[in-house]
Order: structure tokens, then sequence, then C-alpha cells
């Protein structure tokens, strides 16, 4: 990249339980004029030594101070399952503030939110039945299971990242974003239904669509380069509806 910098910078949040590893062939399969930044939360990956967070909204904070000077020129966020609570949450900061938003916003597996008859409380589960759930959802490593060494080890991680998606809520009167907003899911995703995920549009003045794949909860982790060209599709129409916006509060 030259110094007028990335084209675009864009922020990948990961799901419960997990960390930037299963993204890792993302910055590869994108555009090179783009900075492709793979985030962990609190507890896991690079940022293990850290405290784990459990509160959408304190963990989207950290990232809003972490990430202060990165976000700038054009720079867009997609979350997958929490991650997609997250970069919900951590846009709401920063329009809260008047900061720069992103000029995308994708949402992968995580329905609307709702205020009453939410998912069930998977995390206060019993391990097996826990362990149960999420092999159905897929996207943790047998091992983890087949080892109760390792399950010992990552199910607090899980539980406390469950714990913040099941448990979080927008704040009344959380105004609509002004931000291009598409949504993702598997048509095979029985935790996810796909009335769920169009409910995003009312959270939104630039509603993309819902685009969904064939496969489950994680129906892009054996090939992700079908979800990311339809991704760089949108952030090209994000791009082109940002353009015709005023500027944005510094």
């Amino acid at each position: 990249m030259d110094g007028t910098g990335p084209a675009l910078r864009l922020f990948v949040f990961h799901h419960a339980g997990g960390s930037h590893v299963p993204y890792r062939q993302w910055p590869a399969l994108l555009p090179e004029q783009w900075e492709v930044r793979l985030l962990d939360a609190p507890g896991r990956g690079r940022l293990g030594d850290l405290p784990q967070l459990h509160n959408a909204a304190r963990l989207a904070d950290f990232f809003r101070r972490r990430l202060k000077d990165e976000l700038q020129g054009p720079y867009a966020f997609f979350g997958h399952s929490m991650g997609a609570v997250i970069a919900y949450e951590l846009t709401v900061q920063l329009a809260a503030r008047g900061q720069a938003l992103p000029v995308w916003l994708g949402l992968s597996a995580r329905g609307a939110p709702r205020w009453q008859g939410e998912d069930k409380q998977h995390h206060h589960l019993p391990g097996t039945e826990l362990q149960s759930h999420l092999e159905l959802l897929g996207g943790t490593p047998d091992e983890v299971f087949d080892h109760p060494d390792l399950w010992a080890l990552y199910e607090p991680l899980i539980r406390g990242d469950m714990r913040l998606v099941e448990t979080w809520r927008p704040q009344p009167g959380t105004p609509v974003l002004p931000v291009a907003l598409s949504v993702f899911g598997g048509s095979q995703d029985t935790s996810v239904p796909a009335q769920r995920l169009a409910g995003w549009e009312r959270h939104t003045e630039r509603f993309l669509g819902v685009r969904l794949f064939d496969g489950g909860h994680f129906y892009f982790l054996d090939d992700p380069r079908v979800l990311l060209g339809q991704v760089c599709q949108d952030v090209d129409t994000a791009l082109a509806l940002a353009a015709d916006l005023p500027p944005a509060a510094g």
C-alpha cells in the first residue's frame, strides 16, 4: 500500500468461543488494495493474556478504544454470530459519539435483536447438553469435545461468550443507523431462521438485503470464497452510496 492508505480497511469480528484463526485465509482472498484486520476478543488468540469480557457494550467499547487510530478513511465491519453483535454495538457507540462511521456493516448468522421471547439461554446448559448444542452449530473442533482437559479449558470461554450474546439487548431508543448493512446466513442454520435475519432491516436506513448460502451456522468455513465475493459486491455498493452522503464527523 502506498502513502495514501488502503482502499478499504475491513475489520473482522469472530464468533463466540472463537478467535481470528478460522478467518486467517480471508486477507489473501480479498482485494489486495484492502487492509483486512482479523481481530481477537480478550481472553483468546493474540489477546489471551487479557481477561475475557462478558458484556457486549464493554467489549465494543474495548474495540472502540483499541482501534481508535484505525477507524478512519473508508472502513467496514464484518461480524459472525457473536461478532455480529459486537460489530453492530460498536457502530452504535461510534454513532452516539458523532465519530466517523463504517461505510458498510456485514452481520452474519445473528438474528436481529428483540426485547422479549429471546432465544434459549444456552450458556446455562449442563456440560453434555452444551456440547450437543455446539456440535449441532459446528465450528468447534472435535478434539475439544473428545479431550476432557481441552473441554475444561474452553468451556468457561464458550459460556462467557454465549452469555454475552444471549443477554445483550440494544439500549431503548437506539436510533436507526445511517450505514449500509448486509445480512448473511446459512440456509440450513436452524438456530437463526431467515426471518430473524431479515429483521435487521429495521435497524438501518440502507438495508442491502439478506444473503443466504448453502450450509449451517458456519456456512463459510469449508470455502469462504462465495461469501467473500458477495462481501466485495456489497462493499462496492456501500462505497457508491457513501459517495452521495455528506462527510461524516471526525
